[in-house]
This record gives structure tokens, C-alpha cells and sequence, in this order.
């Protein structure tokens, strides 16, 4: 073996870059008690390559023990069932899965049931009305820790909330930690329910600022969710609304 250097000319051997791992896919359970229902739901999600529907069942108390064996990122889930409901499943499903995103998927458009499951740790509420070409970007959105509200129901939310900080809004007292200008600007449009893509685009900033700012105000206030957040601004009047 000659051992003088290759000539410049000299072919080289380039060592090939491993193309980079794909993200992993985001793990949603269902849970409701109309299998058929679930089996539209399950052909619909499937199509997408970054979602895996890992479990359903049919019950609130079924999900929790799901949720405690699968470890999903996304809980899909009806507010009335039998054998136990979504709303009273939320707190079982936080203690076991305090990262997992519960967001309601219900015919139900009652204002108590909205109030109830957001109460209960619900990270969103959709009627079942979403069309199949929605859903699956829902999904990603929600696994990406934003809150989800079907509009009219997030119109009702707004307007119960305001409501009630023009009654006692006066009894209320400010919580001591104080939000910068941008980080306020952004919990207004948080509170009216802009994506992080809209806030993006509004103040000219990126997607990935937009969720530092996010995570921050929910550190400073104390929050868990962008729904708590949306109503802390309406209750504290950094939205004002008539």
C-alpha cells in the first residue's frame, strides 16, 4: 500500500449522513361508547402518517385505565356515557397522564357541560360536527398544547366569563405577577382564540416565540392551559369585551 497522499484529482469516499429519525407519531385514544362512531374515527386518523390511534374503549373508567396502560399524548373523548363520563374521567386521566391533551368530542352544545369538562382539566371541546379534512389538523394542534374550542361554543365561554367580570369584577383582586407588554399582547389574542400561528402572524414573530411567550404568561400566572389563560384575561379585563 503506498503510503503517499491521494492526488488532489483523486476521488474521495464521502461518508453519507443518516437521513434524520421521523418524528413520532402522536398517540390518541378514543374514547366513546358508539363503536361505530369510533370505527370513523379510527379510519379517518389512520390515514395520516404522524397519527397512531393506539386504544378505545367506551367508557370514562375504561379510559382512565387505558390512559394509565398506553400513555397516549391525545385523549379524544365524549362527555356522556355509561358506565362512567368524560368530564368525571378528567381527573382520573390527569393523575395518571398529567401530559396527555383531553379534549372533548361531543354532540352536546350545552353551555354547563362546556363549563364542567374545562373545569375538570379538559384542554378542549369539540362538537362532533367537525368535518373529517379538520380533524386531523385538530389533533396535531392539541398534541402541540393548544386549546381547542368548537366557535360557538368558545362564544359562549367568552361571553359567560365576561359576565361574570363585569358582576364582580370589582371583588377581584390582581394577582401579583405582572406580564410584559408582548407577553400581554399575546394573551389577548390567546384569549380570542387565535392559534399560535395567527399570533405569529399578527405580531410578526415566529411560532416558536409565540410558545415561549405562552409557556411563560401560564408560568407567571400560574395556569395549566391556554383555555385558563383566555379566561384569566377576560376575568382580570386584559381583553375587554362589550
Amino acid at each position: 500500500m503506498s503510503g503517499h497522499p491521494p492526488s488532489p484529482g483523486a476521488a474521495r469516499t464521502v461518508e453519507a449522513v443518516p437521513p434524520a429519525p421521523p418524528a413520532r407519531p402522536i398517540r390518541v385514544l378514543l374514547v366513546d361508547d358508539h363503536a361505530f362512531f369510533r370505527r370513523g374515527l379510527v379510519s379517518v386518523l389512520e390515514e395520516e402518517p404522524d397519527i397512531d390511534v393506539v386504544g378505545e374503549c367506551g367508557s370514562g373508567e375504561d379510559a382512565v385505565r387505558q390512559v394509565a396502560r398506553l400513555a397516549p399524548d391525545v385523549v379524544l373523548m365524549d362527555v356522556w356515557m355509561p358506565g362512567g363520563g368524560g368530564i368525571d374521567a378528567c381527573t382520573g386521566i390527569r393523575a395518571h397522564a398529567p401530559q396527555a391533551k383531553i379534549t372533548m368530542l361531543t354532540m352536546s352544545d350545552e353551555e354547563d357541560d362546556l363549563f364542567e369538562a374545562l373545569k375538570a382539566g379538559a384542554d378542549g371541546y369539540l362538537l362532533k360536527e367537525i368535518s373529517v379534512d379538520e380533524l386531523p389538523d385538530a389533533v396535531r394542534s392539541i398534541s402541540d398544547g393548544q386549546s381547542f374550542i368548537n366557535a360557538s361554543m368558545a362564544t359562549k365561554l367568552i361571553g359567560e366569563f365576561t359576565t361574570l367580570a363585569k358582576r364582580d369584577g370589582a371583588e377581584r383582586r390582581r394577582p401579583a405577577p405582572r406580564l410584559t407588554g408582548r407577553e400581554t399582547e399575546v394573551l389577548r389574542l390567546v384569549a380570542r382564540c387565535f392559534n399560535n400561528k395567527e399570533i405569529a402572524d399578527a405580531l410578526f414573530i415566529s411560532e416558536n416565540t409565540v410558545k415561549n411567550h405562552i409557556r411563560n404568561i401560564l408560568e407567571k400566572l400560574q395556569l395549566h392551559s391556554r383555555t385558563e389563560a383566555a379566561v384569566y384575561a377576560v376575568r382580570e379585563k386584559v381583553l375587554e369585551i362589550d
